[in-house]
């Protein structure tokens, strides 16, 4: 038994636990399928122990490290695909990996069947190609082409270079596995084009991984003398899992940033953003001379949905209501959610009063519509305030409170009518159990 892959066998699966610890915390959809592509790694170096003993068991074990190698690259590569889930790829994923284990299970036999070889070979780019083509229509991704690309080259390589005499199977060999890690930093370049420490290491590390498979047989061709040690050749293993572990810790972080600025339940900007988006937007209306319009709305009927159907079908309503609002106002817009059952929607420039009270009517108007819920209709109403800058006040706060007031104006009426009065700001305050929210928070 080989036991000098013990230390590289003990430091990736360090790592893994390391990775497994990260990646259990994380909130990337990926991080199980790089997980499983690492346990195939430490199962490489485990299997190259066992490679020694004679017989069935050594054959056995030279097939399971190499074969175990490339299954690794293939699932980083898969990872990295946008459109994995669907038909399609599940088939391509199922291609190269049967590929890269029949090619590396015949190249491994002794002797070896070079019919079989030329076979296998030919498979590296008929099967991805005939994918590719069939699913047309419904897939066609730069990423699919770059990787029927890179298994036509290899085909056309191995076809050229396997049967050599003195040193054709080494070259093969190593063609399959640089092809399985160029792929992987190909799609990791397209998956991760945001310029981060993480992105940078992990695509540098497989770019790395990939050129040990061109560099070595070279050296051992034109420097046969030369002794390198093989945590030379493993180098690039270890920076490949750093990078992912930082790109896992780049997007917790800014996962928890989302969390920060944005509603959990209904994914719209929060208090903190929506004040941080209204300074922005006065700001930029104090520069250009124009108008911005806040609107507050308040579902009327909010409570008795979460008292008699349950918090879980007050949390669907909730994303409905968000759902709409978004849908109604433009791009440019913000719609916040402010307060357990209160939204607040910012109007950007250009904007006018009358355009204002239209979006908020036409709020209004969805909002009576029935809402189809747990199989029940409801209807929840809502009461809505409109302020509009500079007329009605001259920073945030005070427009806040115009808009307040105004809601509570309208919350009070027996019906809404045509065009929304614009009742004073500085009029009479209401009573203390009246009174509205942005006063009683003061």
């Amino acid at each position: 038994m080989d036991w000098s892959k013990l230390p590289d066998l003990a430091a990736v699966t360090l790592l893994a636990f390391a990775f497994a610890a990260v990646a259990k915390r994380s909130q990337a959809s990926v991080s199980t399928l790089w997980l499983t592509g690492w346990m195939m790694i430490a199962l490489h170096f485990a299997a190259f122990i066992f490679v020694p003993i004679p017989g069935t068991i050594g054959a056995f074990a030279g097939f399971l490290g190499v074969a175990a190698l490339a299954w690794a690259g293939v699932l980083f590569m898969w990872a990295s695909v946008p459109y994995r889930k669907k038909r399609s790829s599940l088939w391509m994923l199922a291609a190269l990996l049967g590929t890269n284990s029949l090619y590396i299970a015949i190249i491994l036999m002794d002797p070896t069947p070079f019919w079989a070889l030329t076979f296998a070979a030919v498979l590296f780019g008929a099967l991805p190609a005939g994918i590719a083509l069939f699913y047309l229509r419904g897939d066609n991704h730069p990423l699919r082409w770059t990787l029927v690309a890179l298994y036509v080259t290899l085909s056309m390589f191995l076809l050229a270079f396997q049967h050599r005499p003195e040193n054709g199977l080494s070259l093969a060999i190593n063609g399959v596995l640089f092809t399985v890690y160029i792929g992987c930093s190909l799609h990791f370049l397209y998956a991760y084009r945001q310029r981060t420490a993480g992105a940078f290491v992990t695509i540098a590390g497989f770019l790395a991984w990939a050129a040990v498979f061109a560099i070595a047989p070279c050296l051992g061709t034109v420097l046969p003398n030369l002794h390198l040690e093989s945590e030379v050749w493993n180098l690039p293993k270890y920076v490949v899992a750093v990078g992912m572990i930082l790109l896992l810790l780049e997007e917790q972080i800014e996962h928890n940033k989302y969390l920060a600025l944005h509603d959990e339940l209904t994914g719209l900007p929060n208090r903190r953003l929506f004040q941080d988006r209204l300074s922005s937007a006065l700001e930029r209306a104090r520069r250009t001379g124009s108008h911005t319009a806040l609107l507050l709305v308040d579902l009327d009927h909010f409570k008795q949905v979460n008292d008699t159907l349950g918090h879980h079908v007050g949390d669907q309503l909730l994303k409905r209501v968000g759902a709409v609002f978004t849908d109604r106002v433009r791009r440019s817009d913000t719609v916040a959610r402010t307060g357990g059952d209160e939204f607040s929607v910012i109007l950007d420039d250009p904007i006018s009063r009358s355009d204002a009270e239209r979006v908020g009517m036409s709020l209004i108007d969805m909002l009576n519509e029935p809402f189809e819920m747990s199989d029940r209709t409801l209807r929840i109403g809502a009461s809505i305030g409109i302020a509009l800058f500079p007329e009605d006040a001259a920073d945030g706060e005070g427009l806040c409170i115009a808009a307040d007031l105004r809601m509570y104006d309208f919350k009070h009426r027996p019906e809404y009518g045509g065009e929304l009065a614009r009742p004073p700001v500085s009029a009479s305050p209401p009573r203390k159990e009246d009174e509205p929210r942005s006063q009683q928070a003061g």
